[in-house]
């Protein structure tokens, strides 16, 4: 009887150790298209009508995006308005398993590429600059316009600073994943004159992605921080309400840790 009880002691620790080792181990297997410390930085993809724009954190993700590695529309009429509004989101399938967690002491850095071919407002027309707005879901969280960028046929990078907010420190899984909304409004080139067989009329608006060139710079860091190293810490020192996001299998090992201890104390008694 004794032996037995030591047998199944032993098992019951056995058990423990594995899942202890095992369960960390394959809950951190690295996903590339899911945000992390390792992995912070959101990439940009497209087609090449600026139809469709998608994100995730893959830098080498770029299936179904544009070969020439951005997308365009062009504006042909006679003075027609440079007119944009599209907005990036999360690749369909690839929303966050896991919340995102920002440190409340940095900054949200995106860098974005752009050609905008267009002239000068007028009193009677309307006009918008490029405008930025980070979305948190469906929540707007910042918006800023950029006047510099545009008015040329040269490539133009931009680079937005966003200091982490409160409302910006937890962004929850499937439901809450950055999005970026692009819009742009200005006239295009005008010819009263020939009827723009002799000059260049209207204009267009190019926006690149990722993997245009390893010189362009197309992306959005994310502070990202373990819930581990920022989340609140109950009485006793440990993650109050966040066991289960930042430490895999510990309850499980605990609970059979807690069985094994309870037979060998039974053991010792018989003895």
């Amino acid at each position: 009887m004794m032996t037995g009880r030591r047998l199944q002691a032993l098992c019951l620790v056995l058990v423990m150790l594995s899942s202890s080792v095992a369960a960390p181990a394959s809950a951190q297997t690295p996903d590339p298209k899911q945000p992390s410390v390792d992995n912070p930085h959101m990439h940009f993809w497209g087609t090449s009508q600026m139809d469709q724009c998608w994100t995730h954190f893959d830098e080498e993700g770029n299936d179904g995006s544009a070969q020439d590695g951005y997308g365009e529309k062009e504006f042909t009429g006679n003075g027609e308005q440079v007119d944009v509004d599209f907005t990036c989101r999360i690749q369909s399938g690839e929303t966050f398993k896991n919340n995102m967690y920002l440190d409340a002491n940095s900054s949200i850095v995106i860098e974005l590429e752009f050609q905008i071919q267009h002239t000068d407002c007028s009193d009677t027309q309307e006009c918008q600059d490029l405008t930025l707005t980070l979305f948190k879901g469906t929540t707007p969280v910042a918006m800023d316009s950029f006047p510099q960028i545009g008015g040329s046929d040269a490539d133009e990078n931009l680079r937005w600073e966003i200091p982490v907010a409160e409302n910006m420190t937890s962004w929850n899984k499937s439901g809450e994943e950055p999005a970026i909304q692009i819009e742009f409004s200005k006239p295009g080139y005008s010819d009263p004159f020939t009827g723009c067989f002799a000059v260049l009329c209207g204009g267009w608006f190019r926006f690149y992605y990722s993997d245009y060139s390893n010189d362009t710079v197309v992306q959005a860091l994310f502070p990202v921080v373990n819930l581990t190293d920022e989340g609140p810490r109950d009485g006793d020192g440990g993650l109050g309400g966040a066991v289960g996001d930042s430490l895999p299998g510990f309850g499980l090992a605990a609970g059979l840790g807690a069985l094994a201890m309870a037979a060998i104390a039974s053991s010792r008694r018989e003895e």
